[in-house]
């Protein structure tokens, strides 16, 4: 089925106004880094080279500050400093789990708030990016669905979550000694925070593609993985310009019961959207597609779903991650019993698909899967009201 009107929302890409003053470099790709330096007056010939210096400063060793740039000459760093700045957004709170996961709360233009989770695991760490102050997206079952879209963040302010966190890690190498040859803290992203990524598909790209950047932040297209909740006209468009890994917010075997929780699906139903990825592992060169499913007692979690759920991804290179329902105040729904959990997972491994159960993490600073919602947006519904709107559909 084809949308009535344009697939990504990147027109609400804001601030609409481009600021007075200085412009900011980080979020710009090399070619509009090199453009903007040429049209403040560097020789073109030289904004190649000067781009891979400037690059290498801002995303290798977290610098901040034009006159920290050794290898450009003084007076080139002070003509900078007139013209460009390199900032990120703040960091309004930090918050520490007891499991250690991290969750940040962060202002950007125009004093809007996003959260931005850094979750430590052995031998790695995955840091949850936002790439909306919002989400259009109302899934029933995500706290975050309950807030309304405000506008998408502009490339550097998605990269910019990457670049805070690292700052929060320490992880930037000290001024004067090479970088550290150790295991990442920060190793893995996945664009699971707020918002649809892809309904913010030009800034999520650009992003993504200066984190992935060998003189830079240097994360391998694997260690990124963008969730959508199943907008399929942007599924082949992110195979083919960013190649990252892919997970699906599927969470239902049914259209009624997808219509439900999910209702993105009503524009593009399940048979669309498996139609779209089963295409994706060749396209993007990755291995499988995660399916995420989160478990709500009585309502997607019987033995017929986990069946079901297997007969409809038959084909598709794929893992199944089993998401235990967070809780929030007014959720219009339960988790799912740890039995009944345990048996679906069994059916579903059995049927020979991985199906790990995934440890909810940072639940006491409301911090897991589906829990995030900026603190200045974070007004209560009743879970009566919330019940009615889900009966609605």
């Amino acid at each position: 089925m084809e949308p009535s009107a344009p697939v990504t929302q990147d027109v609400l890409t804001i601030p609409r106004k481009l600021p007075e003053g200085p412009v900011n470099l980080v979020g710009l790709t090399r070619e509009g880094m090199r453009a903007t330096l040429i049209a403040a007056g560097t020789p073109e010939k030289q904004a190649r080279m000067r781009v891979t210096q400037i690059w290498q400063w801002i995303y290798q060793k977290g610098v901040r500050d034009f006159d920290a740039m050794t290898n450009l000459a003084k007076a080139y760093r002070a003509e900078l400093a007139e013209r460009f700045v390199i900032e990120v957004p703040e960091v309004v709170s930090r918050h520490i789990s007891e499991d250690g996961t991290r969750k940040y709360l962060v202002r950007i233009a125009g004093g809007h708030e996003v959260e931005t989770v850094y979750i430590p695991e052995e031998g790695r760490g995955t840091l949850c990016i936002s790439s909306q102050v919002g989400c259009t997206l109302t899934c029933s079952f995500c706290h975050t669905g309950t807030q309304k879209l405000v506008r998408n963040l502009t490339a550097g302010e998605i990269v910019g979550q990457v670049m805070i966190a690292r700052d929060d890690l320490g992880e930037w190498p000290e001024p004067g000694r090479a970088p550290k040859d150790e295991t990442r803290l920060l190793s893995n992203i996945v664009l699971m925070g707020m918002g649809e990524p892809l309904y913010n598909f030009e800034a999520v790209r650009d992003a993504m593609k200066i984190a992935m950047d060998g003189e830079g932040i240097s994360l391998s297209r694997r260690r990124i993985t963008l969730s959508t909740s199943g907008v399929v006209p942007e599924i082949a468009r992110t195979a083919e310009e960013i190649g990252c890994m892919l997970a699906v917010s599927f969470h239902a075997t049914t259209d009624e019961v997808r219509d439900r929780l999910v209702p993105i699906n009503k524009k593009w139903n399940i048979a669309t959207l498996l139609d779209a990825l089963r295409d994706y592992p060749r396209l993007s060169n990755s291995e499988r597609i995660t399916f995420e499913y989160v478990m709500l007692k009585g309502i997607n979690d019987s033995d017929e779903d986990a069946r079901r759920l297997v007969n409809l991804i038959r084909g598709i290179p794929a893992k199944i991650n089993l998401i235990p329902f967070n809780e929030w105040p007014g959720a219009p729904y339960e988790r799912s019993d740890e039995a009944r959990i345990r048996a679906f997972a069994d059916i579903v491994y059995k049927a020979g698909y991985a199906s790990p159960i995934r440890t909810p993490r940072g639940e006491d600073i409301m911090a897991a899967c589906g829990q995030l919602k900026s603190a200045t947006e974070r007004a209560r519904k009743s879970r009566a009201e919330i019940a009615a709107e889900v009966a609605r559909g």
